[in-house]
Formats: C-alpha cells, sequence, structure tokens
C-alpha cells in the first residue's frame, strides 16, 4: 500500500543499489592506509607566533615597579606631568585607529 502525501499524489520509493562487503572492506583499507600517512607540518610563522604566544603568558603584563614608583611620586607630590609626550601618544594613538 502507497501512502500518499499532502498533495495526494503516490509516493515512489527510490532505487538504492546494494553495496557489497568487498567494496566496504576495501574502503576501509583505503581509510586505514591514509590515516598512517597523514602528517601536520607547522610553518616556520606559526611555531614563531606560538613562541611569542608562551614567553608573552609567562612574562607580567604590569610593571609592578613602575606602578608603585609612580604612586610614591604621586603621594609625595613629586610627580612631573610632560604635557607634549602626553600630545605626542594621544597622536600616535589616533593615527594607528581607521578613520571613518
Amino acid at each position: 500500500m502507497a501512502i500518499e502525501s499532502i498533495t495526494g499524489r503516490a509516493r515512489v520509493p527510490l532505487a538504492t543499489k546494494a553495496v557489497q562487503k568487498t567494496e566496504i572492506d576495501s574502503g576501509n583499507k583505503a581509510s586505514k592506509q591514509a590515516e598512517k600517512s597523514d602528517s601536520v607540518a607547522i610553518t616556520g610563522i606559526a611555531q614563531g607566533i606560538k613562541k611569542a604566544f608562551e614567553s608573552s603568558s609567562t612574562d607580567a603584563i604590569v610593571d609592578t615597579d613602575r606602578v608603585a614608583s609612580v604612586k610614591k611620586s604621586i603621594a609625595e607630590g613629586s610627580y612631573q606631568v610632560n604635557p607634549e609626550r602626553i600630545a605626542d601618544k594621544m597622536m600616535q594613538y589616533e593615527n594607528l585607529t581607521p578613520q571613518k
């Protein structure tokens, strides 16, 4: 008995191809050989990135000695602000950011 779809037309079963066991076995052998011959090579650039990442993760992000020195200078009232240096750094940053 055929199952009718919503449109009222009978569905026709699709023909399938019988796969023999020898075809499956030969496919498994080929995939096993491919697994043995696969290899991964990391480029010099990727190795450099890996080294940079490893070294940056071990270094301290904040220079605690410098922070302590600045805090001490502020507390003593001897910290000097250099407006020209600040302006230069702001311009360097501005030049790095993309313009709209």
